[in-house]
């Protein structure tokens, strides 16, 4: 099979060799950066497969990736986005109010599980759990029953 060839600049040599060096960076970095670095200097396909321990496409696909992008696209990950929040700081801070607010009565302090029963009368927290109420509570610094 033939293969596409791969000419790195001087700069983008200096930075995959540096990648390779030093041990600051994730190892599907490390592994991108050889993948280049091999392509490069003409090294054959299988070989760069047999000796990383990959397969075909994530060779074909950092190549793509340089020829495309560069460096930065090519070794490194993209940033993604994640799962939006459910609650956003507004309702995090109805939460900590009630917890700071008088414990029904009876009660010297308030628990988790009062404060989830009583958040999800409030409206727009109806779904909140036991556990999404304590990492609320556990993000603010200060702590109302301590001293």
């Amino acid at each position: 099979m033939r293969q596409t060839e791969l000419h790195l600049t001087e700069e983008d040599r200096a930075i995959l060799d540096d990648i390779c060096s030093k041990g600051q960076h994730r190892a599907r970095e490390v592994r991108r950066a050889h993948v280049l670095s091999c392509l490069d200097r003409g090294v054959p396909e299988s070989q760069i497969m047999a000796v990383l321990g990959i397969g075909r496409t994530t060779v074909w696909r950092t190549r793509l990736a340089y020829l495309q992008g560069g460096i930065d696209l090519a070794v490194f990950d993209l940033k993604r986005s994640g799962r939006p929040r459910r609650y956003n700081s507004d309702d995090e801070a109805r939460v900590v109010a009630l917890a700071c607010s008088t414990p029904p009565a009876g009660r010297k302090s308030w628990t988790l599980g009062e404060l989830q029963r009583v958040a999800r009368q409030e409206p727009g927290l109806a779904g909140m759990g036991r556990e999404t109420v304590r990492r609320m509570l556990r993000k603010t610094i200060s702590n109302p029953g301590a001293g």
